[in-house]
């Protein structure tokens, strides 16, 4: 399988604080790719180090085959739309798409300017009077006029209204389906992954205690209910994940590749939000335990 990313040991320090510590991911090319996490686990950091604007304190990282922003080819292979959907108050639109031409080799000037004609964004309307939507689909735009084949994306839905979001993710899905390429978005709102990604990582104290795709994962993650029982006492192919108990019942998700018989349990399937809560709710030793045991 061709990585679009990987990492080994990565690491960001800033001062005496670790933002992202001994980290290691294969993120898998021909995929959109959720990427999700309680605060502080790491994410805006390593898209930032995967887009080439932070330098790694310890470990490695390979994006696309080579070294993040590396050389101006590499540079041009990613398209990145950071947390603020940052673009120019005081520039136009077009002056935006021309400033993209004259920065980005690869650019596509008929696809920047047919996009932002079909989302009904005026050209010299200055980016600073646009909405919050609008401002979101003009940084979209940029970042896919580059031509990139890895467009990376920090939360860029997270201050939009339900409206704009998902105009916004359905615009991205049709550039997906149009140009083939791949796609990491980072988001706390798991609805929106849900809707869009086909392959999610969950970052958790910088583990990754799970990334396979989508589908697999709904596929052999279960919640049981049922007597209160210790996890010891659950057959050896079934992963807990989670678990929590009262005096006389008990609660587990787990993973497993294996049907479920015991006639004691309420087997129920598990919605995405319901699986990255699970796994997020989890310590970092058990998260670094239970990704041994994904990978195997």
């Amino acid at each position: 399988m061709t990585s679009v990313l990987r990492a080994q040991g990565l690491g960001k320090r800033y001062g005496r604080r670790w933002a992202l510590r001994e980290c290691t991911i294969d993120i898998p090319a021909g995929h959109v790719v959720g990427l999700v996490g309680p605060n502080g686990a790491g994410k805006t950091t390593l898209l930032k180090l995967a887009a080439g604007q932070l330098e790694p304190t310890a470990g490695d990282i390979t994006v696309l085959g080579g070294r993040p922003g590396g050389s101006p080819a590499q540079l041009a292979k990613v398209g990145f739309v950071a947390q603020d959907t940052p673009v120019y108050a005081g520039l136009t639109v077009a002056e935006h798409l021309r400033l993209g031409a004259r920065l980005n080799p690869r650019w596509d000037d008929a696809m920047a300017r047919e996009r932002i004609a079909r989302i009904g964004l005026a050209p010299a309307q200055r980016a600073g009077r646009l909405s919050g939507g609008q401002r979101a689909q003009l940084a979209l735009t940029l970042g896919l006029a580059k031509r990139p084949e890895l467009l990376i994306l920090d939360e860029p839905v997270a201050s939009l209204d339900p409206l704009a979001r998902r105009e916004f993710l359905q615009g991205l899905m049709e550039a997906v389906a149009e140009h083939e390429l791949s796609v990491v978005l980072s988001s706390h709102l798991v609805s929106d992954l849900e809707r869009v990604c086909d392959f999610l990582i969950v970052l958790v104290g910088s583990r990754v205690p799970v990334a396979a795709e989508t589908e697999r994962l709904l596929a052999t993650h279960y919640r049981l209910t049922g007597p209160r029982r210790d996890p010891d006492r659950l057959p050896a192919g079934q992963h807990v994940v989670s678990a929590r108990h009262t005096d006389r019942q008990s609660t587990y998700v787990i993973r497993t590749d294996a049907s479920i018989h015991d006639p004691a349990w309420t087997v129920g399937q598990l919605s995405l939000e319901d699986l990255v809560l699970a796994y997020m709710e989890k310590r970092p030793a058990e998260s670094r335990r239970v990704a041994l045991e994904v990978q195997r």
